[in-house]
């Protein structure tokens, strides 16, 4: 085959390659640089790679049989062979604690109240991840309540160290670290803030978790020391948030996406345990503890992924027989369930790291207003129509959602103070009316206005 010839097969295998868009990144997957080793043979044999952004991209295989179809319509091609990869391990800040230098994500699942079925979906959403080839890893950084060792059952429980470092328990592919396998007494955790500290030192960064797609941190309920610790001794991508209906536990989960907001951590995904539970005798959804508390976190914080779990009998019964309910029904609901927190975990991790560049901003600008601009995309808001537009809880009744905010207490002049992001999805705005707690997600915000 001519140099020439070759190239211009090449070309055209590109060509049908690029109308495959990736979902999440809204691009094609040749120019996102996917398509890699392509090689075309004298016969019409055609062989290539598409790398993915991770080993848990929940659409390799729609990319396999696309690419494959779509190489197979060019009339001189006889086979077409292609292999599924994920990006290589990339090079690590050295400033990194030793244990996780090579680890590329780190994924906290934190609810800032206990009781709320935060460790249970810490732990399906490893081995979810795992299913889809990824290494992963859990540690439970909770010290005073550590639920793995009751949640997962390895057969050998004994920690040892290897080059001055823990080295973890694995189950069933799984990488583990509790301060529960090393209190083998099980006795109580009477331990103040610093000792608690150090203790997290170890068992995270002192940990040899060598190479991990995806580590999961069980975080302990609350937002104090403890919780800080974690999150300025280990560089955490995205966190997940689980609450449940209740009002009380809504509050709590606020606290703690502020807490990770401060500290540069994006949420990522809310999942809402015991939200419902179906009787044997019709299809409805009965919701004991009430209904909206999910709904005003996705208003509130723009978040794209949001679930609902159901009360059920097996995902309480799977956390006391150490076999979670992914591994123990792989093919059951609760699996399918958890399967959908993890992929869109994943496919938001890479839409961050892809997109970081394309993230909305929003500035006051005296002669304009407010503006808010997204590649090409700009929109302008008049101050004060934002600022009636706040849906807190100050503005608006924390139910009904019903206005309250008497708009005669608004000046005609009111105009923004501070602008800053809020997590991935929002920005807060401190008024100069004195208002303080307005969240406005950015697609509820493209939802307000006409493109100008």
């Amino acid at each position: 085959m001519s140099s020439k010839n070759k190239m211009n097969k090449e070309e055209a295998v590109l060509e049908v390659l690029s109308v495959i868009i990736d979902p999440d990144l809204g691009k094609d997957i040749v120019s996102l640089g996917f398509i890699k080793d392509l090689k075309i043979s004298d016969s019409g044999e055609v062989d290539f790679s598409i790398e993915l952004t991770t080993p848990a991209c929940p659409v390799k295989e729609e990319f396999r049989s696309r690419a494959t179809a779509l190489v197979e319509s060019l009339s001189w091609v006889t086979e077409v062979n292609i292999t599924m990869t994920a990006q290589p391990q990339k090079e690590i800040n050295a400033n990194r604690a030793k244990g996780v230098a090579k680890v590329q994500n780190i994924i906290a699942v934190t609810s800032c109240k206990g009781g709320v079925g935060k460790s249970t979906t810490a732990v399906n959403l490893a081995y979810s991840l795992k299913r889809t080839g990824a290494k992963v890893g859990i540690l439970d950084a909770d010290i005073y309540g550590p639920s793995l060792p009751v949640m997962v059952s390895p057969q050998d429980t004994d920690i040892y160290q290897g080059g001055g470092m823990l080295l973890p328990l694995e189950y069933e592919g799984v990488k583990l670290m509790s301060f529960g396998f090393l209190n083998t007494d099980q006795e109580a955790a009477i331990m103040r803030g610093p000792m608690v500290s150090q203790v997290i030192g170890q068992i995270g960064g002192g940990c040899d978790w060598e190479e991990l797609d995806y580590l999961i941190v069980d975080f302990p309920p609350g937002t104090g020391d403890i919780q800080l610790t974690l999150l300025q001794s280990l560089p955490f991508t995205a966190a997940v948030i689980v609450t449940t209906p209740q009002n009380l536990s809504f509050i709590d989960v606020i606290k703690g996406i502020k807490m990770f907001d401060q500290l540069q951590v994006p949420s990522v995904a809310v999942v809402e345990n015991m939200s419902y539970f179906t009787c044997g005798n019709c299809d409805e959804k009965h919701r004991p503890y009430g209904q909206g508390a999910l709904k005003k976190l996705v208003d509130m914080y723009g978040f794209r992924h949001a679930f609902e779990l159901p009360i059920d009998v097996e995902l309480s019964n799977a956390g006391d027989t150490g076999i979670p309910p992914v591994l123990a029904e792989p093919n059951g609901q609760l699996a399918r369930y958890y399967s959908d927190i993890a992929a869109s975990v994943a496919r938001e991790i890479s839409r961050i790291k892809f997109m970081a560049k394309d993230k909305p901003t929003v500035e006051f600008i005296e002669e304009r207003g407010v503006v808010l601009t997204q590649g090409e995309k700009e929109l302008v808001f008049e101050p004060r129509e934002l600022r009636l537009s706040c849906h807190c809880a100050a503005c608006r009744h924390e139910f009904t959602g019903e206005k309250i905010l008497d708009e005669k207490s608004v000046p005609a002049n009111v105009k923004p103070e501070s602008i800053r992001p809020m997590g991935n999805y929002a920005v807060s705005v401190i008024w100069s009316d004195g208002h303080s707690s307005s969240v406005y997600a950015y697609d509820k915000l493209f939802e307000m206005k006409d493109e100008v």
